[in-house]
């Protein structure tokens, strides 16, 4: 999927735990904020979290600011 193609969704909300995050790897969870792409891929949206003394904003923002395709669907 191409950025043109997969456009952010508005801004969800966990109601359930929902494994790792493929770009922070960081535990997906019930209350995150995240965004859903259309291949209906989720990633945190619009937080700040540490994870190893790292700071780290909205995963999939900074991802499309280098990336132009899905992190777990790079060919589509």
């Amino acid at each position: 999927l191409t950025l043109s193609l997969c456009a952010l969704s508005p801004e969800d909300v966990l109601s359930k735990d929902a494994g790792e995050c493929a770009i922070c790897l960081e535990e997906l969870q019930q209350g995150d904020t995240i965004a859903r792409l259309p291949c209906l891929c989720i990633y945190h949206k619009g937080q700040v979290f540490l994870r190893m003394d790292v700071k780290f904003t909205s995963c999939i923002d900074e991802w499309f600011e280098v990336n132009r395709s899905c992190p777990e669907h790079p060919s589509d």
